[in-house]
């Protein structure tokens, strides 16, 4: 859950005031955090050439990797 809560933090920090969902998937390859944002809200989330959207996948992973939770994918897509 630990995951999903740092997602969330750090894509409010992005979208204070926007409605975000956030899912997680548990599944034979690892965890798959959903992160489903406005449609007009999409480009502060990906970012210029998508660097916004890595660093939020590289922190992510880099806490699974810390607390040894195994393999994470985030998929950003809208509402």
């Amino acid at each position: 859950m630990e995951l999903v809560n740092l997602t969330e933090y750090l894509v409010k920090q992005l979208l204070p005031n926007e409605e975000i969902k956030i899912n997680k998937i548990d599944s034979e390859s690892g965890t798959v955090i959903q992160v489903l944002v406005p449609n007009d809200s999409m480009s502060i989330i990906i970012g210029k050439n998508g660097s916004i959207a890595n660093s939020i996948r590289t922190i992510v992973q880099a806490l699974a990797y810390v607390k040894k939770l195994g393999k994470v994918r985030i998929n950003i897509d809208t509402i």
